[in-house]
């Protein structure tokens, strides 16, 4: 790259489709097209200065609100990733991080999942942020290293501590499989038993250059994304019901927001989860 020149921005737009496939205690499928953006957090303002149908902080066709994320304050995203990373032993080095979340459409966004990729300045992958929000308000992350020399699929795990539907129990645990974003995405998460699996959902998108144009050809092409999808939510959860899967009590949600993961050493992939006494 000449001296002066700029790199290609980092951030996009993915358009693709969710699958989740439950096995038990009762069978139940479904699938459904969706798109997210791939914001790189250093690239925010200018985004908003170049494009005209999404703004940052204030109201748009797309939106991002920096508040819709983290601690909910709308204070430096980055900044919080970053306390995040220290506490499971990374200290940041200024390298990007990118979030992969629904937008805000017309002002409204529900997002089941968004994602923070944390890299090195050498754009090596060093962690993965898993923020989960539930359809009560609540919130809670998961925040898991990436081992050391990992490459293609990133296989991380960590026990469940987020209440989220209201048909699958507790003690369970997961298995997050992830190709990070490029030209495509791969996103695979496994929900275990004792006994087994018991859920698997898949999101799979390919990559498209963040333009007005690109922007308007997906609020076409799936008309009232927000809508649709806690739309979805209610109506899969009511066919779960009529096939007679009985309700989990929801408990209280945990105390801390994150939940930390450590791998134990180089040589023991195993992670244990740990609570740290320090927000996200």
């Amino acid at each position: 790259m000449s001296a002066g020149q700029k790199s290609a921005p980092k951030s996009a737009l993915f358009p693709g489709h969710v699958t989740h496939a439950r096995l038990k205690p009762k069978e139940h499928r479904l699938a459904y097209r969706i798109y997210s953006l791939l914001l790189d957090l250093d690239e925010l303002d200018e985004i908003d200065r170049r494009l005209k149908l999404f703004s940052v902080d204030r109201f748009n066709l797309f939106s991002f609100y920096r508040k819709d994320r983290g601690d909910r304050t709308g204070s430096d995203l980055k900044r919080q990733v970053e306390r995040s990373m220290r506490s499971v032993g990374i200290e940041p080095d200024g390298g990007p991080i990118r979030l992969l979340t629904m937008p805000r459409l017309l002002g409204w966004a529900f997002n089941p999942l968004s994602v923070f990729f944390c890299y090195g300045r050498d754009e090596t992958l060093r962690a993965i942020l898993w923020e989960v929000d539930n359809t009560f308000g609540e919130r809670h992350g998961y925040m898991i290293p990436v081992e050391d020399g990992a490459s293609g699929e990133i296989v991380q795990h960590c026990d469940k501590a987020f209440y989220v539907s209201p048909f699958m129990d507790m003690d369970l645990r997961y298995t997050f499989r992830v190709l990070p974003p490029a030209e495509k995405l791969s996103i695979r998460i496994e929900t275990f038993d004792a006994a087994g699996p018991v859920l698997t959902a898949r999101h799979l998108a390919k990559r498209t250059e963040l333009t007005d144009t690109a922007l308007l050809k997906a609020f076409f092409a799936i008309p009232f994304l927000t809508l649709r999808v806690v739309g979805g939510i209610h109506w899969e959860a009511w066919k779960i019901w009529a096939k007679g899967v009985g309700l989990r009590i929801r408990p209280k949600p945990p105390q801390m927001p994150v939940s930390y993961v450590r791998a134990t050493s180089s040589h023991n992939p195993s992670p244990r989860k740990v609570e740290v006494n320090e927000p996200v």
